[in-house]
């Protein structure tokens, strides 16, 4: 993945998350979906560094700790879940063959987290 893509997915993940659950903002304020943003950059950059690495279990431990983390703060692995899957759908419009690990990757991190 190229850094300007990063970016910008990281960005259009963000604003999808909050295109669809407009009361975000009113919840959490622009605070709130500055940290969204950073969380989905942390997202990318983890994802990356599975690829990096190809290794997968990397992606999906990622996924089982954060959501630990984040239902420990009162937010549900459904988020995280609807997070990741809106990551995956912005990677199959951008396309391309390199593409694919990461939406496996992806897949397998939902799976251990509807578990």
């Amino acid at each position: 993945m190229k850094q300007d893509w990063k970016v910008s997915l990281a960005e259009k993940a963000t604003a999808e998350i909050y295109k669809r659950e407009p009361a975000l903002l009113s919840r959490f304020g622009e605070k709130g979906k500055a940290k969204c943003l950073e969380d989905n950059e942390h997202h990318i950059k983890q994802l990356e560094t599975a690829l990096l690495l190809d290794n997968k279990q990397f992606f999906i431990d990622y996924a089982i700790w954060l959501n630990g983390i984040l239902t420990k703060h009162g937010m549900n692995s459904q988020h995280l879940i609807d997070n990741f899957t809106i990551i995956q759908q912005l990677l199959m419009e951008n396309g391309g063959e390199e593409n694919g690990r990461g939406l496996l990757y992806l897949d397998e991190a939902v799976l251990a987290l509807q578990q």
